[in-house]
């Protein structure tokens, strides 16, 4: 066995030695390869814990062709990503299924459009493996950047280009929400509840989450006068504004379908400060069921509810499963598209 000397750094053929094998064999269990008995497998991995080795990153990278690492790419202002829970559950969900899988997670924000030079230079550097990205705009040119750097990428939502979630992505793989269906339900609850005059606050409608959730909104209600829809920002301050605005133009608004919660709660302030109580003048529905927003309204909100943690998770696995498949860089699984469902609290 080569002596170790103490305060080197144990090498692989240290391990080799140990665990009585050839350095190729100790070096394809240390870099996930097949082949290897179990047995021979077991006294690697034994060797490994004893003297305590760690794998070269750029050796591996050189053996594996793989970094470990994947970039999250979020193409919205800071301020906006560390204000909205919505944020903050899906990257959990998907560092939780990076973690499991001993992958190093990139966040890469975009605060103006002069990021995207920087991006793909990062992603062209082969810095990352490949890349997860979620809250596209219309006209992000993101998804030309990775198709142009050859980096594998799922999407979180559904991508601007296809019209619809059951439309072909040309070899493109999206987690996305039932947004349209959960809009419908929603908008079914409040006329259960016998409410007449339904408006509905939108998000930003160059994001298909908020058109998907506005086309919801006019399949429940397709005469509605375009007066009771109001444009927001998915933020607090946005709702507000967008429903100061409807009150200001419609007379006798009986319910509201805000299309996140974060809008939602903005609203309910300003129902409460012209006078409505909430819900017996006004009811109101939210989307996301953000749990810290939600349940801490007053009233607590009631709200659609899409598996934000659940849909991040999905998303990481999908993209190490084509990792893992060696399939370039796309997977042709089509979209996927998550359950939403209602949650009924006091606010309708």
């Amino acid at each position: 066995m080569p002596e170790q000397r103490p305060g080197d750094r144990p090498t692989l053929e240290a391990v080799a030695a140990r665990a009585g094998v050839s350095r190729a064999t100790a070096s394809r269990v240390v870099n996930g390869g097949d082949g290897v008995r179990t047995h021979l497998a077991d006294r690697v991995r034994a060797a490994i814990q004893e003297l305590g080795y760690v794998p070269n990153p750029a050796a591996r990278t050189l053996v594996t062709r793989r970094t470990g690492a994947v970039a999250v790419i979020i193409p919205e202002p800071e301020i906006r990503i560390f204000s909205d829970p919505f944020f903050s559950r899906q990257v959990r969900g998907i560092s939780r299924e990076l973690t499991a899988h001993d992958t190093q997670l990139v966040l890469l924000l975009v605060e103006d459009r002069g990021d995207y030079d920087r991006i793909e230079r990062y992603l062209a550097g082969g810095h990352v493996d490949g890349a997860l990205a979620f809250s596209l705009h219309t006209d992000d040119p993101l998804p030309a950047i990775t198709r142009r750097v050859g980096v594998p990428t799922v999407y979180g939502g559904r991508p601007g280009w296809i019209s619809g979630p059951g439309e072909p992505g040309g070899g493109v793989t999206f987690v996305d929400a039932d947004n349209r269906g959960g809009a419908r339900e929603a908008v079914r609850y409040l006329l259960a509840r016998g409410r007449e005059r339904i408006a509905h606050i939108a998000g930003p409608l160059d994001q298909t989450s908020a058109a998907d959730r506005l086309s919801g909104y006019r399949d429940v209600l397709p005469d509605a006068d375009p007066a009771l829809v109001a444009e927001g920002d998915f933020t607090v301050a946005g709702g507000a504004r967008a429903m100061a605005e409807l009150l200001d133009r419609q007379a006798g608004i009986d319910a509201v379908f805000a299309a996140n919660d974060l809008m939602a709660t903005g609203a309910l302030r300003v129902l409460r400060e012209r006078g409505h109580s909430v819900p017996a003048d006004v009811a109101l529905v939210g989307f996301d069921d953000a749990e810290l927003v939600a349940e801490s309204a007053d009233p607590p909100l009631t709200t659609v509810r899409q598996d934000i943690e659940g849909m991040g998770r999905l998303m990481a696995r999908l993209l190490l499963e084509t990792l893992d498949a060696g399939r370039g860089t796309g997977i042709a699984v089509g979209p996927v598209i998550t359950d939403t469902v209602l949650v009924r609290r006091d606010s309708a």
